[in-house]
């Protein structure tokens, strides 16, 4: 793969910041996997971390979904059961998933819940709040109105939250899509993170944009240039 990344990165001119058009053009031109590739977003943001009036965290549903297939598992019970098979869910049930769950195993990628169900799922904390697998009541996974809440999963919902070193990282789409798609999430995610600003955060929010594929160069982006309003 050494040529391919040397040649992919001759592409990029790493001391130049790109518009947000210019950046997914040469994510998706430097792109050389023979898979599908992911187009990730990284956003340095000016906050700390550490203090927790400094968080920043979200959900933002994505225009044209990630392109990615997600299976969703719901821990519901009774009419709640049968609304979300409606909505589509892969996994449904209470005691029987968590039996499951805490003998290994974790063929999913998000999880919603009703809320008098979530005494019973606190049992799986150790195994699924590592992983970033623990329904929330803030980012809408822990509700009664179980069929939105899969319903935007499937459509291509994505969570974001700052790491500890005041970064953000999202998955904008896949490097097939066309441009205007991966423009457009990529706009709606930046929208959101701006208006998650958290109030205490003082001096400049938003530090760096970087676009990149998952094999590929990342590319700078011009912050200046970037119209969230």
């Amino acid at each position: 793969m050494g040529k391919k990344l040397e040649n992919a990165e001759a592409k990029v001119d790493k001391s130049k910041e790109y518009s947000v058009e210019e950046a997914i053009s040469l994510v998706k031109e430097s792109s050389y996997a023979k898979f599908d590739e992911t187009v990730d977003m990284s956003i340095n943001l000016g906050v700390d971390p550490k203090k927790s009036d400094q968080m920043v965290r979200g959900t933002v549903v994505l225009p044209h979904g990630t392109g990615k297939k997600v299976r969703v598992l719901v821990f519901a019970k009774g009419e709640k059961e049968k609304e979300a098979r409606d909505a589509g869910a892969d996994y449904i049930g209470a005691e029987d998933l968590v039996e499951k769950i805490q003998k290994g195993w974790l063929d999913f990628d998000k999880t919603v819940a009703t809320p008098d169900l979530m005494g019973l799922v606190g049992k799986l904390g150790k195994v699924l709040g590592p992983r970033g697998l623990m329904p929330n009541p803030k980012l809408g996974t822990v509700t009664f109105d179980i069929a939105k809440a899969v319903k935007e999963i499937k459509a291509g919902k994505v969570e974001y939250k700052v790491e500890k070193a005041g970064i953000v990282q999202v998955p904008v789409g896949k490097v097939s899509f066309d441009k205007e798609k991966l423009l457009e999430n990529t706009m709606a995610i930046l929208k959101s993170v701006v208006k998650a600003k958290p109030s205490t955060s003082k001096g400049k929010y938003i530090k760096r944009i970087t676009m990149s594929s998952t094999m590929g160069p990342g590319v700078k982006i011009d912050i200046t240039k970037v119209k969230t309003a």
